[in-house]
């Protein structure tokens, strides 16, 4: 088979790694990819929502099936444009049409979608800007911390949780009335604030049959101890202790089954990955938000426990017999670590020459922010490399995620320090 993933970040270098290893793959293409999916493909430049573009390259390199990684050109309808092209609607794509990614494209959206089918999730209620002063009303009703949630897409920004209720108010009427964060903020979802532990559950339906995935925890914060701006993930660790068999069971029967039924009812011919995020509360799982694609970091310690080949399992959701597939995980634990450039997630300089003194074996480097250079190795992005370690412990594996972390030099390199600690018993 021929392969296109698209994509450039670390999500997409896992993804690429892990196909490659495929007895089913001929050629493997990433677009545009970065230096580090070059020694798993071939990496393709162009730009992810040119859909005539991708167009051209899949019919010029005969692929077979298309990996969409990040949530933009799903939002946007890649799916449902190859679907409505004579040329291009035989052709596989990984990833939901248009009506499912709504499930990440609009947060409104997805909390009616759970409200709907009975799936548990925090209280809450939405606004515009003509409806102001009842959300205001609304915040005073909840217990802080308030949460406030752009409702389109805001590059993983557009989430408040505050302490201050006239704070709250404030900031509700800067994303209605000011357009804090543009577009995605014309609507904004206000809901109680869930007290517990976050995880992150992965699910690969064919739209009738599912999968579910290694689960993972990953680190928002850029400060060590979840303090600072929140990032788009600075490290994640897979299987998460507490999410043990019995957990994992609630999630299925109360989350994942009635979200896949949901889709059939409300005839979403949903075909890909389905990230939920939820909150361990005293041991029952509450829905934070979906995400219509795998996460990133989390990925990057989700794809290397399945020991079962990737493409084969993407080939049952194409051809709608997952329920055939079987998946083997292994037991180990994966730690990975994100080294970051200097000033993020804030603003920060791209081009820093990258060293990396010694690739050890016990870890995989998986490039989430860089390029090429002349024939350099260059920062590329705020995160730029997730290091991702196998062990019988957690401990075991992020120190060796750390000894290779002081492996790689550029500046203004930083790193979280504290990645599984609070997981470790």
């Amino acid at each position: 088979m021929n392969v296109l993933i698209l994509g450039s970040g670390g999500r997409e270098h896992a993804f690429a790694w892990k196909i490659a290893q495929s007895k089913q793959l001929q050629n493997l293409y990433i677009a545009p990819g970065n230096a580090g999916t070059a020694n798993c493909g071939t990496n393709i430049s162009l730009a992810l929502n040119d859909f005539d573009a991708i167009k051209n390259l899949v019919w010029e390199k005969n692929i077979d099936m298309v990996v969409v990684g990040p949530e933009d050109p799903l939002v946007n309808g890649i799916h449902d444009y190859f679907l409505q092209d004579e040329v291009l609607k035989d052709i596989p794509v990984i990833g939901p049409k248009k009506d499912g990614a709504i499930l990440e494209g609009s947060k409104d959206f997805s909390k009616q979608f759970m409200i709907r089918h009975g799936i548990p999730t925090a209280r809450y209620q939405s606004f515009t800007s003509e409806t102001l002063k009842q959300g205001q009303a609304f915040l005073a009703t909840l217990n802080p911390p308030f949460v406030l949630k752009a409702d389109g897409l805001a590059a993983g920004k557009g989430v408040l949780i505050l302490d201050n209720l006239k704070e709250a108010q404030q900031e509700l009427e800067a994303m209605l009335v000011n357009a804090k964060f543009g577009k995605a903020s014309a609507t904004v979802v206000v809901e109680e604030f869930l007290k517990g532990i976050e995880l992150s559950v992965f699910v690969l339906t064919d739209g009738k049959h599912y999968k579910i995935l290694p689960a993972a925890k990953d680190y928002k914060r850029i400060g060590e101890g979840d303090t600072g701006l929140n990032t788009g993930g600075m490290g994640a660790v897979s299987p998460v202790p507490f999410a043990d068999e019995d957990f994992i069971k609630k999630v299925e029967e109360r989350i994942v089954k009635p979200t896949i039924d949901g889709f059939v009812k409300d005839k979403i011919d949903y075909r890909g990955f389905v990230f939920i995020g939820l909150m361990n509360c005293n041991g029952d799982p509450y829905v934070i938000e979906y995400n219509c694609r795998m996460g990133d970091p989390e990925t990057e310690v989700v794809l290397p426990r399945i020991q079962s080949d990737l493409l084969d399992l993407l080939q049952g959701v194409a051809q709608q017999n997952l329920n055939e597939k079987s998946i083997e995980v292994t037991p180990d634990t994966a730690t990975t670590v994100v080294l970051v450039s200097g000033g993020y997630p804030g603003d920060y300089e791209k081009g820093k020459k990258i060293d990396i003194q010694s690739a050890g074996s016990d870890t995989l480097i998986f490039h989430s922010g860089t390029s090429f250079s002349q024939e350099h190795v260059v920062t590329n992005g705020g995160r730029v490399f997730a290091l991702t370690s196998f062990g019988k412990s957690i401990s075991e594996a992020v120190t060796k995620s750390f000894r290779q972390a002081e492996q790689i030099h550029y500046e203004g390199k930083y790193y979280r320090k504290d990645i599984g600690r609070d997981l470790m018993s």
